[in-house]
């Protein structure tokens, strides 16, 4: 159990949505911390990827300006108190001089971050309120059900923490994923071990690092996804690993399950497949329903908008496909916006967010079939790996949103954003892409 004792003023901007859970990457040069893991087979991901990299030793990163302690913008003041924040803009930048950050998440007043420093940190008010800290390394992904705190970890394990009711500036370890007593029992018989990545494992454990995290309150599941090819399922009342599906024939970078019984994977394979949960004798099954893109680059980022009508899907070649879920998944077209691969994804009803390699954030609008482009986001000095939106309660009759943005160069940056801010006459014409599926 890890707490610092500073002590933060409460933020107005809090209770985000967790966007969907981090990729996994690797790639060489400057690029070798992106931790979103491409196939080796990929012909559009970087020429010089390392594909079986699943540490930070030796990386050419160490030697990259975004590897160095220099201290980048601290936070900024808060919006006056009428509010009066201009649109699309950004209110501050959060700098803890201690790794790269790759997940993010948050829940009423508190942001939590997770790097590569082995500490998850929360944040009140643009400022460092408490920590908790992990011995098992890089922090992938975080979420949150109720009371509790699910982070995704570099050695393939789930940890789950917990807020001491007495003081809530400290965090207690409650539990691991597979629990020790599951673990130990599932060792005694032989057929409970898969193979995996040529080595034998027990089924209810990840044989590499966990990339991603995904919630279903209504069912109470968790959904966890690695670079091992697989997905699990674990019911959060008890730890209990439910099913472990061989999804990918490569690193599953994504995971996004809906109150709708599906359940969507993209993976390093360049493929996005769809589950669906179906009831059996024995209990609930995820069988596959069917393959949505099977393309040459990497598959490193799937969101469900907010009312679960558009899965979007980002990829190593910088394009954002999307589908109409209410249309039977039918392919809706491409947003073209980033000149280098799309890292992350976060949407709401009718905004979609992506983060890229090349630094920026493009902000597009949902209006009936048609994306339109609303602006792209700069400021960061590194790739952007994890995004978060939550809507701002204080912003009055136009809808505004509160962006959280994640990046390799060590810091978390809060942006104002209007949903309906006028167009730029570039904007305008930068619709999307429409393009017949041919999957």
């Amino acid at each position: 159990m890890y707490a610092e004792p500073d002590s933060f003023p409460r933020s107005k901007y809090g209770n985000i949505t967790h966007s969907d859970p981090n990729m996994s990457i690797t790639a060489s040069g400057s690029e070798d911390d992106l931790y979103i893991r491409y196939s080796s087979a990929s012909t559009s991901g970087p020429s010089l990827f390392e594909s079986h990299r699943t540490s930070l030793e030796g990386s050419p990163l160490a030697m990259s300006p975004w590897n160095q302690t220099t201290s980048f913008m601290k936070p900024s003041a808060l919006p006056s108190d009428n509010g009066n924040v201009p649109a699309n803009s950004l209110i501050g930048s959060l700098t803890r001089e201690e790794g790269h950050i790759y997940s993010l998440a948050a829940t009423k007043d508190l942001l939590y971050t997770g790097s590569d420093s082995k500490n998850i940190r929360v944040w009140k008010n643009l400022k460092e309120f408490t920590g908790f800290k992990s011995n098992s390394g890089l922090v992938k992904a975080i979420v949150i059900y109720e009371q509790k705190i699910f982070t995704g970890h570099q050695d393939g394990k789930i940890r789950i923490w917990k807020i001491s009711p007495k003081d809530p500036s400290i965090y207690k370890r409650t539990g691991t994923l597979p629990t020790l007593k599951d673990v130990l029992k599932s060792s005694i018989k032989p057929s409970n071990y898969v193979e995996v990545k040529h080595k034998r494992s027990l089924w209810i454990k990840h044989a590499d690092a966990v990339s991603c995290l995904s919630l279903n309150g209504e069912q109470g599941l968790l959904y966890s996804a690695s670079w091992d090819g697989t997905f699990k399922v674990w019911r959060i009342s008890d730890s209990k690993c439910l099913e472990s599906i061989r999804a990918h024939d490569d690193a599953v970078n994504s995971v996004v399950s809906t109150l709708s019984e599906m359940v969507f994977t993209g993976s390093a394979d360049g493929t996005v497949k769809v589950w669906k949960r179906e009831q059996h004798r024995k209990g609930a099954k995820h069988m596959l329903s069917q393959t949505l893109i099977k393309q040459d680059c990497a598959v490193t980022a799937l969101v469900i908008n907010t009312k679960g009508s558009v899965l979007y899907c980002g990829s190593s070649d910088g394009v954002v496909n999307f589908w109409e879920v209410e249309k039977q998944l039918a392919h809706g077209g491409v947003l073209n916006g980033h000149k280098q691969a799309v890292l992350c994804l976060a949407a709401t009803e009718n905004l979609v967010f992506s983060g890229s390699a090349d630094k920026t954030i493009c902000v597009w609008r949902k209006g009936g079939n048609i994306h339109t482009s609303l602006c792209v986001l700069t400021g960061h000095m590194g790739p952007v790996k994890c995004l978060a939106v939550e809507k701002d309660h204080e912003s009055g009759s136009e809808p505004r949103w509160i962006v959280y943005s994640g990046s390799l160069d060590n810091s978390v940056k809060v942006w104002n954003v209007a949903e309906y801010a006028q167009l730029t006459a570039g904007h305008q014409k930068n619709h999307h892409q429409q393009q017949q599926a041919n999957f």
